[in-house]
């Protein structure tokens, strides 16, 4: 699993280096998921070491199966890494146009343009990695009550389609957020 996505330092933010999730994260993981925010947004928040063993291990299991792409995101400063995200890319299933995506943002890195970064790099390279598969679209969706998500999918160009209705274990309505492939355009030359 060399599989990793890098993002550039700006002059306000540092670099990201997104990859797939590894053994060693696992006490980062169970901090960031100690975020009473990031536990109101979360379906199943890992509450200790056991818990966050067993997610890594079905996220490398999703890797494996070529269907659902969790990402570590983690800044990087020298040879230093700090785990401050997740990006999710799910439902990958080959002639299907849609596929999903998902993420959270640790509380320490909130508010720094973190989530808008990594999610426009798994944005782009799905539609790349997938394209040939069929891959036209992705969806993001989240409770309504989840203003800073809305945000962060309007800066990365997802658009705000429709309000679902609350349906268990969702609790509250909630917004369908789409973005379309960019189509490929080719010179006449």
């Amino acid at each position: 699993m060399s599989m990793m996505l890098r993002v550039p330092a700006t002059a306000s933010a540092p670099a990201l280096v997104l990859r797939p999730w590894r053994v060693d994260d696992v006490e980062a993981l169970v901090a960031a998921h100690r975020d009473p925010v990031l536990r109101a947004h979360t379906r199943h928040p890992l509450r200790d070491v056991a818990q966050a063993r067993r997610w890594v291990a079905r996220a490398g299991q999703g890797w494996a199966a070529g269907r659902r792409f969790s990402f570590a995101v983690c800044e990087v400063a020298g040879a230093t890494e700090r785990l401050v995200a997740h990006v999710l890319l799910k439902e990958i299933v080959p002639g299907r146009p849609d596929a999903e995506v998902g993420y959270w943002t640790a509380a320490d890195a909130r508010g720094r343009g973190v989530a808008p970064r990594a999610l426009e790099a798994v944005s782009a390279w799905a539609f790349t990695r997938f394209a040939a598969a069929g891959l036209t679209r992705l969806e993001l969706l989240h409770q309504i009550d989840n203003e800073a998500s809305c945000r962060v999918a309007e800066k990365t160009g997802y658009d705000l389609v429709e309000v679902l209705p609350a349906q268990p274990p969702w609790p509250r309505d909630g917004h369908r957020h789409v973005r379309l492939r960019p189509a490929v355009t080719t010179s006449g030359r």
